[in-house]
């Protein structure tokens, strides 16, 4: 919070989690990249708000710290218990893009892949670390800001009379973007609305709205499934893991040298095993799920 205004970025301490989620959807509207964080039930109180930026396609991150619950839980203990509700906390059909690093490095390019991913899709973005992470210290190298590739929201270019309509989506599904005081009047709601942003209760709109809040994200598919994939060549077990334990778990698929005896065998020391981990650090990767899944 003390650096952030150092670098050219606001701070606003709010009241609690629910006036949170609407400071950031206000201030991207406005054309900010935005962000906020919390923790266990926090996030449980941005889930109406986190639906509306879904369905406004208001993009935005925002960062959980993972903990022990339900309720007040335990506030400085481990945990991955939110790992569903980040999926499906919010009610209705809706695209979900969530980002669990495992190292202090990783937190730091994670964040960047979730500005990036929120500007280029129009759509909030999870950041769930759990507490492990969020309280470890670790030496890292940050790179020069020209090393960093950072992604804008895609504007619309419009001509001079040229009716602005904030949810007409070109090719990519997507809808170029127009912030609030750049000239342009359009309305922004919750409920489902057609290419005007106006309420519009027309089942044919609202299926094709709604397919299309889940398409755009499917489209990027493979650009959003990022995966460390360690010893799958000849896996025949395959350890999934993501967050501080997926240290642990590659920390035992290291020393036991990829093989782990899960019953006698005959002929050999035992099975081989291999870890896969989301997410990596390659969004280029071709994705590695579909390839190890094959195998083990």
């Amino acid at each position: 919070s003390w650096r952030l205004p150092k670098l050219g970025g606001k701070f606003i301490q709010m009241e609690d989690e629910i006036a949170s989620m609407g400071a950031i959807i206000g201030a991207s509207l406005a054309g900010a990249k935005t962000m906020t964080a919390t923790s266990g039930p926090g996030f449980s109180l941005m889930q109406e708000n986190l639906g509306y930026a879904m369905m406004a396609e208001v993009p935005c991150v925002v960062i959980n710290v993972m903990r022990g619950g339900p309720s007040t839980g335990n506030p400085t203990g481990p945990s991955q218990s939110d790992v569903l509700q980040s999926r499906w906390g919010t009610h209705g059909d809706h695209p979900a893009i969530v980002l669990t690093p495992n190292s202090i490095r990783e937190v730091f390019e994670t964040t960047i892949h979730c500005f990036n991913f929120a500007e280029k899709m129009r759509t909030p973005v999870i950041l769930a670390m759990d507490e492990i992470v969020a309280h470890m210290r670790e030496k890292m190298v940050i790179p020069p800001p020209e090393d960093i590739v950072l992604f804008q929201r895609k504007r619309a270019q419009l001509a001079e009379g040229q009716t602005y309509f904030p949810y007409a989506p070109d090719e990519d599904l997507i809808p170029p973007w127009m912030s609030y005081g750049e000239g342009a009047r359009f309305h922004v709601t919750g409920l489902d609305h057609d290419a005007t942003g106006f309420p519009s209760g027309a089942t044919d709109n609202q299926e094709a709205l709604h397919r299309r809040l889940v398409d755009k994200v499917e489209l990027h598919r493979d650009d959003l499934i990022l995966f460390e994939d360690h010893r799958t060549e000849d896996a025949e077990v395959l350890v999934v893991a993501y967050g501080s334990t997926s240290r642990s778990a590659k920390r035992a698929v290291e020393e036991m040298g990829g093989a782990i005896s899960l019953e006698p065998r005959a002929d050999g020391p035992g099975t081989t095993a291999t870890l896969l981990r989301p997410p990596a650090r390659a969004p280029e990767q071709e994705p590695a799920a579909p390839r190890a899944g094959e195998r083990a």
